[in-house]
C-alpha cells in the first residue's frame, strides 16, 4: 500500500527537493504530487483524493480539505508570527526526510482503515525459540536475519521478549513499538502503515527493527490473538520476518509456531540446555506438531551428535566485546 501524498507549498526549491528524495528513497510507501499555487491546489482537490498533504499556511486559508484524509500543516520558524488554523496537526518543515515520512505514516495509521491483504503480500516467517535461556537465541535470530539480507531479502526482526534485546544490538532511536500495541488494543487504524512508519533500519547489517516497548507489561499483556494480528501486519511490510520469542512455551509462542514457515530451535553445550531440549522433544506434544518445519541449531560449539534430536546446523563459539559483531560473523555460516 502506498500513501498518496500532496505537497502544496510556494517554496518550490523545498518541494522539488522533497519530491526527489521521496521518489528516490521512499517510493515503496509514498506516491507524491506537488503544487505551488492556490489555483492548482484547488483544482487538485476538486478532482482527486489524497491520503495526506503537507500544506503551507497560505494554502489552506480559503480551501475545503475534505479531499484529504490527513492534512498536515508545514511549520517553520518563520511561521511563528502566523495564526495557525485550529484542528490541523503541524509537522516540522525542516527535518530529516526519513523522519518526516515516519511521522506522516504514524499519523495516517491512526485515521485510516486497515487494508485487506492477500497471501501474496505475506512475508516468509521464521520463529526463533529455545526452552532454555542463555543459549544465544537472539544472536542466532539476528545472524539468520543478516544472512537473509545478504541474500538480497528485505528483513524485519521482531523481538517479542518482555525485556527486549533490541538496545543491545541496535541504536535506540525512534517511536516505541508500544504505539503498535495501543492500536492493537483499540482495534482501529491501520497497523501496517504504522509499522512502516516506526520501522528502523540498521545501517550496518541492513536489518529492519522496532524500538523496544516502553515497559515490561506492554508485551506481557498481549493475547495470542493480539500476537497473531501483529505478525500478520508485520508480514505485510517485508520479504522475511524473523521473530525472537521468549523461552516460555505458552499459548502465544504456540500461536507463533503455527503461523511460522520455519522454526529455529536453539541449544548450546550446557547440561541445562540439553536437558531442557530433551524434555521438550520427548515430553511436549508441540514438538511433533512442528517437527517438519523445525531446525535444531547447536550454538556455541555444541556437538551436533550430542543433541536429543536431529541437528540441522552447528555454530561455533565466538567471543567479541561488540555484540553485533558476533551475529554478523555467524551469519556467514548460516
Amino acid at each position: 500500500m502506498k500513501i498518496k501524498l500532496l505537497v502544496a507549498t510556494k517554496d518550490i526549491d523545498y518541494s522539488e527537493h522533497l519530491s526527489d528524495v521521496l521518489s528516490k528513497d521512499h517510493s515503496d510507501v509514498i506516491e507524491v504530487s506537488v503544487c505551488s499555487t492556490k489555483e492548482r491546489f484547488h483544482s487538485l482537490l476538486d478532482t482527486q483524493l489524497f491520503d495526506s498533504a503537507l500544506l503551507d499556511p497560505s494554502m489552506i486559508s480559503t480551501c475545503d480539505l475534505k479531499a484529504i484524509t490527513l492534512p498536515l500543516l508545514l511549520w517553520a520558524k518563520e511561521d511563528d508570527t502566523i495564526d495557525m488554523p485550529v484542528g490541523i496537526k503541524t509537522i516540522r518543515k525542516y527535518q530529516r526526510i526519513s523522519s518526516l515520512v515516519g511521522t506522516i505514516l504514524e499519523n495516517y495509521a491512526l485515521v485510516s482503515a486497515e487494508s485487506s491483504g492477500t497471501d501474496l503480500d505475506r512475508a516468509y516467517i521464521t520463529a526463533v525459540w529455545s526452552p532454555a535461556g542463555g543459549v544465544g537465541k537472539t544472536t542466532v535470530a539476528l545472524a539468520y536475519a543478516a544472512k537473509k539480507v545478504s541474500d538480497g531479502k528485505q528483513v524485519v526482526y521482531l523481538n517479542l521478549e518482555p525485556f527486549s534485546s533490541v538496545p543491545a544490538f541496535f541504536s535506540e532511536s525512534g517511536t516505541s513499538i508500544s504505539t503498535v500495541f495501543d492500536l492493537l488494543e483499540s482495534r482501529s487504524g491501520n497497523l501496517k502503515v504504522l509499522l512502516k512508519g516506526i520501522l528502523r533500519l540498521d545501517s550496518t547489517a541492513g536489518i529492519g527493527y522496532f524500538c523496544c516497548p516502553d515497559n515490561y507489561d506492554d508485551i506481557n499483556i498481549l493475547s495470542a490473538d493480539d500476537i497473531s494480528v501483529l505478525i500478520t501486519a508485520c508480514s505485510g511490510v517485508t520479504d522475511e520476518l524473523v521473530i525472537d520469542l521468549p523461552n516460555i512455551c505458552d499459548s502465544r509462542a504456540q500461536k507463533v509456531f503455527d503461523i511460522a514457515d520455519n522454526i529455529l530451535l536453539v541449544t548450546d553445550p550446557s547440561p541445562t540446555a540439553k536437558s531442557k531440549l530433551s524434555q521438550f522433544v520427548s515430553q511436549h506434544n508441540t514438538f511433533e506438531r512442528i517437527r517438519s518445519k523445525t531446525k535444531i541449531v547447536a550454538n556455541k560449539g555444541a556437538s551436533p551428535g550430542s543433541q536429543p534430536a536431529d541437528c540441522s546446523l552447528s555454530l561455533p563459539l565466538l567471543h567479541a566485546a561488540d555484540e553485533p559483531a558476533v551475529y554478523r560473523t555467524l551469519a556467514a555460516g548460516m
